[in-house]
């Protein structure tokens, strides 16, 4: 299955379904803070859309309401949204590197985690290369 792209108001939308579990366009509208709060019929619009991307599926109707929850995962969003940017930056992961300790987001023990996972990446394409 290709992942969806989502937008900025589809991935916080996402978020409070990851958050919350299974719920309806009114639950969602509510979960956002009272500033800058989306039009319930902004919300909507944007659920129908992320269920038409097959992001959300409905799970049920109760009378008008229709309960909705998450199809794909936050790492399988955020899957999709790193490899778009990378795309844009032709595949170069330095100008993200270089941005992470710019920012101070990026502490040794990252580095010491993502080490780790590069050593065992190295360690699987070992393995299937010998099959």
């Amino acid at each position: 299955m290709k992942l969806p792209r989502l937008g900025r108001l589809e991935f916080q939308i996402m978020e409070i379904f990851w958050r919350l579990g299974a719920c309806s366009v009114r639950e969602v509208q509510e979960a956002f803070p009272g500033r800058g709060r989306p039009a319930y019929t902004t919300v909507q619009t944007t659920v129908y859309r992320l269920e038409e991307k097959k992001a959300l599926r409905l799970v049920k109707t109760i009378g008008k309401a229709k309960v909705f929850q998450a199809a794909i995962s936050r790492a399988q969003a955020q899957t999709r949204l790193i490899d778009d940017l990378l795309h844009l930056l032709g595949g170069d992961v330095k100008p993200v590197m270089a941005r992470l300790v710019d920012s101070g987001k990026l502490t040794m023990d990252d580095v010491k985690e993502v080490e780790a996972m590069v050593r065992e990446h190295r360690g699987r394409q070992g393995k299937e290369k010998s099959k």
